[in-house]
């Protein structure tokens, strides 16, 4: 595939791409518009939603291919919230019936997370009853969250679906996502009914190579009775005979078409049958490709299950689900085993399908035959939970010598260290590590968004915190708490995206309980939490004020890291402006005030701050802080004023000291409020100082197992060519599996991504699954990766003992069990960073400190047939000055350890195609390869490098953010 680009995921219109299950979906927007095109019709689409987790990055995408939905007349216009969202695209299909622009129709796609579902469930309700157009039509995508990753709730939507009478399709892969997004609109067009998709995080945030194609046909139908297809016409006078007439037509009309539509369409598929076949399994999208996944664990190849008897049954469609292809796949079996998360569904209707049937097989789903818990409704159903209740019921039809041979083996032992936990904590600079601050003992109640880590906090740092509520709900909690409590007074956190989309309403509710109260109401510009998005409808600070006066709140404080730039005349009258530094005591005030206070805390969000910064967008402060190592005493003052990660604890020869880490630090300068004397502030003159080179103080970086060191200047060696170091001795052959483990936000996906990319490239087949919740939030982030030579049916995620190459980019998350559960000493290569980067308990706490190395190393050496230890933060800033290229320079260590099928080629086109700091990345690459090829020649070609000294500034020291 030398001319492969990354555009291909849209724009190639016959043969393979590579793209996520996000990017999958816009292209679903584009196929369809095509296909109209190619039918010679004239047709639009609209879309609108609400951004979350799994499909956080399904707006951020659309706004990306803006040019692309122009050119293919598709709208999207982001939600208010998931409500008004759905009401909007219900009026989309209305548009034909009041002289619509389009003349052929327009077809819309709502977007939300399974709470959001639940928040639009009477809008989709009315929506639905409305029906769609039969050029228009219209889907629901559903973000479920089983596990609860990135979400208050564990979810799955599809018995909500159902109750709204919306045939509810399931994909399990990117090719499902593009397949049953062109029958979704068609199935909506032909039956005149929403459709919905359910898409869970290890689809939307998988990736996978598809097949496309430029035709397709969909099946044609026609209602009971008729020879003509049926024409459903949407009416929004949901009144009398109108609304009576609605209601038979869904129920009498539209849904038995719909599944016809599920029938004639083929999305239900028998995967493996034969004539002497005892035992089938049904399962159906993620759960399906689980299933492949266990069978595999089980010793079961693709062709086993026809050598030993079991039928596989891939539904397409959870509802409804289509009768016809149930009794097909029963025919001759004694056993069918459903498997699914959550509750009980195709099993109910499977069992429902097969009552009262002469020779019907028994089905169990949730449960086996003793009534014990076959398939738990609990949490997430990984491959080898399923594999084990497979086993079971297959032993129970006779020996299947696999099988058999696995349950007798003893279970594997997990590797359970009591290492430290990486858990997510605000971003370097974040507001939150300010805003979130509160006086000794107060009640705080926690929300939607960011702050939501504050549960993972001490009281000490961020209050008594009363829980979570649902988005919108925040501080309703109290009216129902104050009559009841000892407490006085209730804080609530609140973000400016969560205010716009509900929560101004929970605020007039708190007014007119009459109940006192102070919103902490944090402005900071973007929804931080699902990617940076704007917030929709959001207001700037001054208007967010004199709204929140004329709701009726007492009293309005804005505190702000540059309160300078809120002028007095901008301002409602009585709103008064405070620097940062008076939260604590401007909380104090306000919960001495009766009523409903407000105290808005006006801050950027960091992680927006500094993409803008990259993007030229916004200016980069000049004045560093930098702490004399000598002076400081190591008593975690620093850390706990500021609550910054980039306010390191380090080892060093004199004890545990304290370090700026400049590459993640925001520059917010809040570590200033210590007043501590090794503080220091530079503001660099333009020009280095002109001296003679000086030895290092610091040993440099080793690509051993020691201890981090600091940032230093780049050492200017020669760029390596391509060829410089040998091809390495490959110690594994054929298919390879992959496991990233590292930090939220350094770049993890980005590597997963670029490792794919080079799989296709090339010609092989990739399935690739970023596993992240909040990890873009300083916690745990796995990516794992599946390339193989042939097209295969199976899970994206990893199973034990699966894991051939295991790259520990992060030695707390790699030392994790539940991550490290997927090695085996027989076959895993290690490649590990020993550099040690601190937690959020570390920053807070100067009594908890980094695991010993040797500890590390003896975990990772355990579970690994080989391992190779480099400190890869300190050699990249080392050689390039910037610690954000350290997995990309360990990504060629593990090439050159042999431990990949890709080749260097193709790694290298893919961080050309990726696009950022190209040159330097490749050298990254390069100089991890030499880690290993040659790291004597690295080490002596380090040796040399220099340090420079900046001025230091003159003016007093100030903890104002720039």
């Amino acid at each position: 595939m030398s001319a492969f680009t990354l555009d291909d995921r849209y724009l190639r219109e016959t043969g393979t791409v590579y793209l996520t299950g996000v990017q999958a979906l816009v292209r679903v927007l584009l196929d369809r518009i095509r296909q109209d095109r190619r039918a010679g019709l004239d047709t639009a689409a609209f879309v609108s939603g609400y951004e979350g987790s799994p499909l956080a990055g399904f707006d951020l995408e659309l706004a990306r291919r803006s040019t692309l939905l122009d050119e293919h007349a598709i709208v999207h216009q982001p939600g208010l919230n998931e409500e008004l969202a759905a009401t909007s695209v219900s009026g989309s299909q209305l548009a034909a019936g009041v002289g619509g622009l389009r003349p052929d129709g327009v077809f819309g796609m709502w977007y939300g997370k399974a709470p959001g579902l639940d928040r639009a469930t009477d809008a989709l309700r009315h929506a639905n009853l409305v029906g769609t157009a039969p050029r228009g039509g219209a889907v629901a995508l559903v973000g479920d969250d089983p596990n609860a990753k990135s979400s208050t709730l564990q979810s799955a939507s599809e018995l909500a679906l159902a109750d709204l009478a919306m045939p509810v399709f399931y994909p399990a892969d990117s090719q499902d996502l593009l397949d049953f997004g062109l029958h979704a609109v068609e199935l909506s067009r032909a039956s005149g009914v929403w459709a919905a998709m359910k898409v869970v995080a290890n689809v939307a945030d998988a990736a996978g190579t598809a097949v496309v194609e430029r035709s397709w046909t969909p099946p044609t139908l026609s209602a009971a009775g008729s020879v003509q297809p049926y024409s459903h016409q949407p009416s929004g006078r949901l009144a009398g005979a109108e609304l009576a007439a609605l209601e038979h037509s869904l129920h009498r009309v539209r849904l038995p078409l719909a599944l016809e539509y599920v029938r004639a369409s083929g999305v239900n598929r028998i995967a493996s049958a034969s004539k002497g076949d005892r035992i089938g399994i049904v399962a159906a999208g993620k759960s399906y490709l689980d299933v492949r996944q266990a069978l595999r664990v089980l010793g079961l190849d693709e062709q086993a299950p026809a050598r030993f008897g079991i039928r596989l049954l891939k539904l397409g469609v959870l509802h409804p689900v289509e009768p016809g292809i149930i009794r097909e796949f029963a025919e001759g079996l004694d056993e069918i085993v459903v498997v699914e998360e959550k509750r009980a569904n195709v099993e109910n209707a499977v069992k429902g399908i097969l009552y009262g049937n002469t020779g019907a097989p028994a089905v169990h789903g949730k449960a086996d035959p003793e009534g014990k818990v076959l398939f738990s409704e609990l949490g997430e159903l990984e491959p080898d939970a399923i594999a084990a209740g497979l086993a079971r019921r297959l032993a129970a039809h006779g020996d299947i010598e696999p099988v058999t041979a696995w349950r007798q083996r003893s279970r594997r032992e997990r590797i359970d260290v009591p290492l430290l936990a990486r858990t997510p904590y605000f971003c370097s600079g974040c507001p939150h590590n300010s805003s979130t601050k509160v006086p000794e003992g107060t009640l705080v109640g926690g929300g939607i968004g960011c702050h939501a880590m504050a549960l993972f906090m001490e009281p000490e740092q961020v209050g008594e915190v009363a829980g979570l509520t649902q988005m919108g709900g925040e501080g309703a909690q109290w009216i129902g708490m104050a009559p009841f409590v000892s407490a006085k007074h209730f804080v609530q956190n609140i973000g400016d995206g969560t205010f716009t989309h509900s929560g101004s309403l929970a605020v007039r509710a708190a007014v007119a309980a009459g109940v006192n109260i102070t919103f902490k109401l944090l402005h900071n510009s973007a929804v931080a939490m699902t990617g940076g998005q704007d917030a929709v409808g959001a207001l700037p600070v001054e208007k967010l004020a004199e709204l929140l006066l004329v709701e009726g709140a007492s009293t309005v404080v804005i505190t702000s890291d540059q309160p300078r730039r809120l002028k007095d005349g901008m301002l409602p009258k009585g709103v008064e402006v405070r620097h940062r530094d008076a939260l604590l005591r401007t909380q104090e005030e306000l919960a001495a005030t009766p009523g409903v206070t407000v105290l808005i805390h006006d801050q950027e969000c960091a992680a927006e701050k500094r993409r803008k910064r990259r993007r030229g967008k916004q200016p980069t402060p000049p004045k560093k802080v930098l702490i004399n190592e000598r002076v400081c005493e190591g008593c975690g003052d620093c850390g706990t004023k500021s609550n910054c990660l980039s306010v390191q604890p380090v080892e060093t020869e004199f004890g545990r000291k304290t370090r700026i880490h400049q590459s993640s630090c925001n520059v917010d300068y809040s570590c200033l409020a210590g007043d501590c004397p090794s503080f220091l502030t530079v503001l660099p003159s333009g020009r280095a100082p002109r001296r003679e080179p000086a030895p290092s103080t610091r040993p440099a970086p080793s690509t051993g197992p020691t201890e981090a060191t600091g940032p230093a200047e780049p050492a200017g060696l020669a760029e390596l060519d391509a060829d410089a170091c040998a091809e390495p001795t490959p110690v594994t052959s054929g298919d390879a599996t992959v496991r990233i483990a590292g930090v939220g936000g350094t770049g993890v996906v980005t590597v997963a991504q670029i490792l794919g990319t080079a799989a296709v490239i090339d010609g092989k087949h990739v399935r690739t699954l970023d596993q992240t919740g909040l990890a873009q939030k300083g916690g745990a982030v796995v990516s794992d990766l599946k390339i193989t030579s042939t097209p295969v049916e199976q899970a994206p995620k990893l199973a034990e003992g699966e894991c051939v190459l295991y790259l520990a980019c992060d030695a707390l998350v790699a030392t994790d069990p539940a991550h490290l559960a997927v090695a085996d000493s027989g076959r895993t290569t290690a490649v590990v960073s020993t550099t040690e980067v601190p937690t959020g308990q570390m920053i807070v706490d100067p009594g908890v400190s980094f695991p010993q190395q040797s500890s590390i190393r003896s975990v990772l050496d355990a579970a690994s047939a080989r391992a190779h230890y480099l400190d890869a933060r300190g050699l990249v800033e080392a050689l390039f000055g910037d610690d954000q290229f350290a997995n990309i320079l360990q990504l060629g260590a593990a090439y050159q350890a042999g431990a990949l099928t890709i080749s260097a080629r193709s790694i290298e086109r893919a961080i050309e195609l990726n696009g950022t700091a190209v040159e330097t990345n490749v050298q990254a690459f390069r100089r991890g390869r030499q880690v290993v090829a040659d790291p004597g020649a690295l080490a002596a070609a380090l040796a040399p490098a220099t340090q420079h000294s900046a001025a230091p500034s003159n003016e007093a020291p100030s903890n104002e953010a720039p």
